[in-house]
């Protein structure tokens, strides 16, 4: 301190000017409390915010897991389709050896028949007479309609 007073004016000074600064601090902190409806509106735009990340989150979280379930669905899908496309080809194989046997065994009876045929012919008579008898019993049906 010195002797003539002027540095306890000073220091009065600076601290009345500090506490000035801390009071006006102390009013903005209080004004701020006291603004209810802007502390709901920071709030709402936090809550909004987190929930904005959260299902930003959600949403990767859910399309991996999709694209891994598609991923094992796809393998699953292409080893059942690999089994149906064997079996497929191992049933044409046995219906294609079925069908062989029973066009073998139709030409061995068709020409047993045909040896049959060729043995025992039909006399042209007994042919003749039924064509006859044929048209006789069209020619009375014939009639009897008018």
């Amino acid at each position: 301190m010195t002797g003539n007073g002027t540095g306890d004016t000073e220091a009065l000074r600076e601290e009345i000017r500090r506490t000035r600064v801390e009071l006006g601090e102390t009013v903005e902190l209080l004004a701020a409390k006291a603004d209810v409806k802007a502390r709901l509106k920071d709030s709402a735009e936090q809550a909004k915010a987190r929930m904005r990340e959260q299902a930003a989150s959600t949403l990767a979280r859910v399309r991996g897991q999709a694209a891994q379930k598609a991923g094992v669905v796809r393998g699953q899908a292409a080893e059942k389709a690999g089994v149906v496309r064997g079996q497929a080809a191992e049933k044409a194989g046995v219906v294609r050896g079925q069908a062989a046997e029973k066009a073998r065994v139709a030409r061995v009876q068709a020409s047993e028949k045909g040896g049959t045929v060729r043995r025992n012919p039909v006399p042209w008579a007994t042919i003749a007479a039924g064509a006859v008898a044929s048209v006789v019993v069209l020619l009375i049906v014939r009639g009897r309609r008018r």
